[in-house]
């Protein structure tokens, strides 16, 4: 599939009603926020409830600070089927009702046995948000716009990492370094600092729940179940009446006689959709095999080898927040003028050149600058690609009928995938070092720019259905 151009299409964006296409996504983007959040904020807490509860083994650190992944695998794969069976809107509104629950009573937990309970139950939130967020945005968004658009998922989970970062940081900031267990554990922080920081997560999860009730349903889900007047109207609103007549007509051309049919898993082998899952899953695993998020969750294990003190850990692990931020907005600026495939390409080089240039600096016994700037590299290429260009691939790559469950298992592989990386890098830096380690990451992003080269099309200013016709025919 090597230079493969998807279709064409001269649409005007003068037409589209912008400030309700724009606030609907971002309504829908809310998700991405409560996730970012919820999944960083962790980190900054775990001092204290690792005090308040003596969790004094590895394995009960360990299993406090991964359970949460068992709810968002457990999340993203059965999202994928209820969204296609219950609708966008209702998972969306459903996801708000489970990040405002588990972060409250994550709160509240007075056992380790209810900390983890409700840490799964936020996972499975994360799960289900970061499946249906982005293939919501996508199916309401015009082709001109719909790179940016569900990037926008992307920044509002940088967003709530960012925020998870400075609370951590400040938090974090007012406890002396020698202070014993006991210590932090009578102090403000050990008894309540750690439940608000969960617990603060309660109020943007009730606006996501308010915004969710008000957003339409997605009009090619709709659609698929036969709705096709409801469908209209929400189509003319986003983009006038002819827009909403030929986009009716053409998402008709690819359900056919499959309208108002239920998703069965044999629609996977389909011309077209095998290999939309092929891509799906595999870039999944390229966004987190690339490594990055060695950098995010042992940052403090990274830095404190290149020879910085606590401050400086904390500082740098905010200063990688803020050029996540920055360069995510550059992508938001870009995904729709340069396209997709040349955004996942640069990210692939820089990640991997950057990876390359911090294992030649623990090789060389460079400590301090060097590796900050390395690292800043790596965080802004991957922010500019792999983070938010993924996500809008695989929202967009799989046919209408069977969407949900497309990017539900291309999501269930990113969380996998994800486990694994966070698993496996203790053991691999132990064995190759952290030279080796990062050499082994850059290897993986140079495989991942081949595939990408050969396999992955162009779909910028493409509707879905143009996507999907061209897929199964190449």
């Amino acid at each position: 599939m090597h230079g493969v151009s998807i279709g064409s299409q001269n649409t005007s964006a003068g037409q589209f009603n912008s400030r309700y296409v724009w606030l609907i996504s971002w309504a829908a983007a809310m998700g991405g926020l409560l996730f970012g959040y919820d999944w960083v904020v962790i980190g900054g807490a775990k001092p204290f409830y690792e005090k308040y509860f003596h969790l004094n083994s590895v394995q009960l650190v360990g299993w406090a600070n991964s359970c949460a992944l068992l709810g968002c695998l457990l999340g993203s794969v059965v999202a994928g089927w209820m969204s296609d069976r219950f609708g966008r809107k209702k998972l969306l509104v459903f996801s708000a009702v489970l990040f405002a629950i588990s972060s409250a009573f994550t709160g509240l937990a007075s056992t380790f046995s209810e900390f983890v309970v409700w840490r799964i139950v936020g996972g499975l939130a994360i799960g289900i948000a970061s499946n249906v967020s982005p293939t919501y945005i996508a199916e309401v968004s015009p082709a001109p716009w719909r790179g940016r658009l569900v990037s926008l998922n992307q920044m509002t989970i940088v967003i709530g990492i960012l925020a998870a970062q400075i609370a951590n940081w400040l938090i974090a900031d007012r406890v002396a370094d020698n202070a014993t267990a006991e210590t932090i554990r009578q102090s403000w922080n050990g008894q309540f600092g750690w439940r608000w920081m969960f617990a603060a997560v309660v109020v943007p999860s009730v606006i996501f729940f308010v915004a969710a009730i008000f957003v339409p349903e997605s009009p090619r889900w709709l659609m698929k179940i036969g709705r096709r007047a409801q469908a209209h109207l929400i189509l003319r609103r986003i983009g006038g009446e002819a827009y909403a007549a030929n986009a009716v007509a053409e998402i008709e051309s690819t359900l056919g006689s499959e309208t108002g049919q239920g998703v069965r898993w044999l629609d996977l082998l389909a011309p077209g959709v095998s290999k939309a899952l092929l891509i799906g899953i595999v870039l999944a695993v390229l966004q987190q095999w690339s490594g990055i998020n060695v950098i995010f969750n042992y940052a403090e294990e990274i830095y404190r080898n290149a020879g910085y003190g606590v401050s400086g850990i904390l500082f740098n692990i905010v200063i990688t927040g803020t050029i996540n931020l920055i360069c995510t907005l550059v992508a938001l600026t870009f995904v729709d003028k340069l396209g997709r495939r040349p955004l996942m390409l640069f990210g692939c080089a820089g990640v991997g050149l950057s990876h390359f240039l911090i294992g030649l600096t623990y090789r060389l016994g460079l400590t301090g600058l060097p590796v900050l700037i390395f690292t800043l590299c790596t965080i802004g290429c991957y922010a500019m690609s792999l983070a938010p260009i993924t996500w809008v691939l695989i929202s967009e790559i799989f046919p209408n009928r069977v969407r949900g469950l497309g990017v539900g298992i291309s999501v269930s592989a990113l969380w996998i995938a994800s486990f694994i990386l966070t698993y496996t890098f203790p053991m691999i830096n132990r064995r190759l070092g952290p030279g080796g380690t990062f050499w082994l990451y850059a290897l993986v992003c140079i495989a991942g720019f081949a595939f990408v080269w050969r396999k992955v099309p162009e779909t910028k200013g493409r509707t879905l259905e143009q996507i999907e016709r061209s897929l199964a025919t190449s």
